[in-house]
């Protein structure tokens, strides 16, 4: 236990051992010295600065771009990564500018990669924040994300795959993925009758320290001829089909399974009849996972365009049924029996171009989000009452759009007293009415950020709102300054004192508009 003002450490909770009581008490304050109580105590204060009515939010840079433009963590990316910004400075500053690279370097996917805590790491280097990147001809690397400086390399493609292109997390900054396009032959191969059984080849890296766990391949004779997608997510390999079908395995067992032989980065090895250096070029990796036969089915289930979530306590999940007629609706089952919870299916009946979504509260709570048009509803799982192995959903609080001064009238009355009735109506997400585009969550200040568009012609208006988390009430809106275009693609980031709204125009041109925390009294056009 640090002291957050120095001095000794504090006896552990006078003797109480019970992990119940230990974080009853750490949330009722009684560990006022340590610094974890200290920094909630900063961020409540942020919180309540932040939502104060003297607050403002001001429009402090804005950016064009010819390539896209990225954002993690109080850094802005641009220019496919040679240039990063910072975003935390009073106004940004550039961090560092590489000379444009050649298009064999350019970067197909990065991850931000963090210190984790607690831990002794071999390199001074890894206590402080890097980006790992993966360039168009396969190679690994992880950069100073202050300097961009390289700090490792990794080759990846040996005569197995040459087009590794996603990188995402199996357990958040521990264990990596890299997941290679689909393999799919050329059509002179596939006229000859050659045929191609290797669709995907995935790559498991576990990060600081680097290291290489195994590489294997998704075999349609072990998974089947329909399958179209791969994941990995907290263990479980996600493996999805052309007919909708989902199915999991246990990722960690696979592994444990079928690995042949364990290798290191930098280990000279002969494998198959090739002599190499792991992670060198030009062998790269060897595919040292085998699987020969089907792995156990945890579970499976069918769903319309693959959509799947697991998530809420005890474990449910969502699904839409595989029928086009069933699109935007959502059915909540138990993952223990499949069984339907009460009130499990959802269906805002939405008239619109674009269908709702759902999707499990990221604040762990196990709590539901379903956003719609105008609507935004947050559920909660618990128990039917008097029947203690059934859960029923229920309605725990909703946001709702203002769209007080919309009139949709389909009888009209002309000056000279002609009565014209309109023949159609207006669709839930027409652009004159108020509509839901983002919702997102702000873990360290738990607040519920949306942002909300109302466009007239060729001019659109949007607000970004902070909801609290607990109950729905609405404590700040910010107007962005900005048009807001609904036909472009929009990002908003809400981190912390720090708004960042990336905005992707026709014939692939980027804005981004940084706005700023400032707290002032004065009453002016900021």
């Amino acid at each position: 236990q640090a002291a957050a003002g120095g001095g000794r450490a504090a006896p552990r909770a006078c003797g109480v051992h019970n992990v119940c009581r230990l974080l009853s008490r750490r949330a009722h304050g009684f560990y006022a010295r340590d610094a974890g109580v200290a920094h909630r105590k900063n961020l409540g204060l942020l919180r309540k600065i932040m939502c104060q009515e003297s607050t403002k939010f001001k429009n402090v840079w804005t950016t064009h771009s010819a390539s896209p433009i990225a954002y993690e963590r109080g850094r802005i990316y641009m220019d496919n990564y040679q240039c990063c910004i910072s975003s935390i400075a009073q106004e940004p500053r550039i961090l560092y500018q590489k000379s444009k690279c050649a298009k064999s370097e350019k970067i197909e996917d990065a991850l931000l990669l963090e210190c984790p805590l607690g831990e002794m790491l071999p390199s001074p280097s890894d206590y402080k924040a890097s980006l790992i990147v993966l360039t168009v001809q396969n190679w690994l690397l992880r950069l100073s994300a202050d300097s961009g400086e390289v700090l490792e390399k990794v080759y990846l493609a040996g005569s197995c795959c040459k087009f590794f292109r996603y990188l995402s997390w199996d357990t958040p900054q521990e264990v990596m993925i890299v997941k290679s396009a689909q393999n799919k032959l050329p059509a002179a191969a596939r006229q000859a009758g050659i045929q191609q059984t290797v669709l995907f080849y995935l790559a498991v890296f576990q990060v600081l320290p680097l290291s290489f766990i195994g590489m294997l391949e998704i075999n349609k004779k072990i998974f089947g001829n329909s399958v179209t997608d791969v994941a990995v997510s907290n263990g479980i390999l996600i493996v999805m089909y052309s007919m909708g079908l989902v199915r999991l395995y246990n990722f960690k067992a696979i592994l444990e399974q079928f690995m042949e032989q364990p290798f290191d980065l930098g280990q000279e090895f002969n494998w198959n009849g090739q002599v190499g250096v792991v992670g060198k070029y030009p062998f790269g990796l060897p595919c040292n996972i085998k699987i020969t036969d089907t792995p156990p089915l945890l579970f499976e289930a069918s769903s319309l365009e693959n959509a799947f979530q697991i998530g809420g306590y005890p474990w449910h999940y969502i699904i839409t049924p595989n029928k086009k007629k069933h699109k935007g609706v959502f059915h909540i089952c138990s993952l223990k029996d499949n069984a339907l919870a009460k009130n499990g299916i959802q269906d805002m009946k939405c008239c619109s171009l674009e269908p709702d979504w759902i999707y499990f509260h990221p604040d762990m709570s196990g709590r539901i989000i379903h956003v719609g048009p105008n609507l935004i509803k947050v559920l909660k799982l618990k128990e039917v009452k008097n029947h203690a192995d059934q859960m029923e959903i229920a309605e725990d609080f909703t946001i709702v759009a203002n769209r007080e001064n919309c009139v949709n009238n389909t009888v009209t009355v002309t000056a000279s007293g002609r009565v014209v009735k309109k023949r159609f109506t207006l669709l839930d997400d027409d652009p004159e009415q108020e509509t839901f585009k983002i919702v997102d969550y702000e873990d360290e200040l738990d607040l519920l950020s949306t942002v909300a568009v109302t466009q007239i012609g060729a001019d659109g208006r949007a607000h970004l709102d902070f909801h609290c988390n607990e109950h729905g009430i609405l404590l700040k809106s910010i107007p962005l300054k900005e048009s807001w275009d609904v036909t472009y693609s929009h990002e908003v980031y809400f981190d912390k004192d720090l708004v960042l709204h990336i905005e992707q125009k026709p014939n692939r041109r980027f804005s981004c508009y940084v706005y700023q925390m400032v707290c002032d009294t004065a009453k002016d056009d900021d």
